[in-house]
């Protein structure tokens, strides 16, 4: 319980910090994907042209924002890349590791 407290503050103010600052910046529509145990992810306005690396186990990727965006099999957006058009997805079983929106 005392972990809980500090943890929800800490994320809140990145998600007022991320909501803030990249506002301006953001691709509409959400991204989403599967992580560990098959549960379900999603980024909402996702930062444009920022590479983003998964903490944990992610795939099946999902493209609902309105603009391309890139997967990639590595951290740091490196080794071999998927790119998915809006509304489209990678098939299930594909891993990625880092992705980037509207890459330039």
């Amino acid at each position: 319980m005392r972990l809980c407290r500090p943890l929800a503050a800490v994320l809140g103010g990145l998600a007022l910090t991320l909501t803030v600052a990249g506002s301006a910046l953001a691709v509409d529509g959400s991204f989403l994907w599967v992580g560990p145990k098959g549960k379900a992810y999603a980024i909402d306005s996702p930062p444009d042209n920022r590479c983003l690396d998964m903490a944990q186990e992610a795939r099946g990727a999902r493209n609902a924002t309105k603009k391309t965006l890139v997967v990639y099999s590595q951290k740091k957006c490196k080794g071999s890349q998927r790119r998915l058009a809006p509304g489209k997805s990678a098939p299930a079983d594909a891993r990625f590791a880092s992705v980037i929106f509207n890459p330039r």
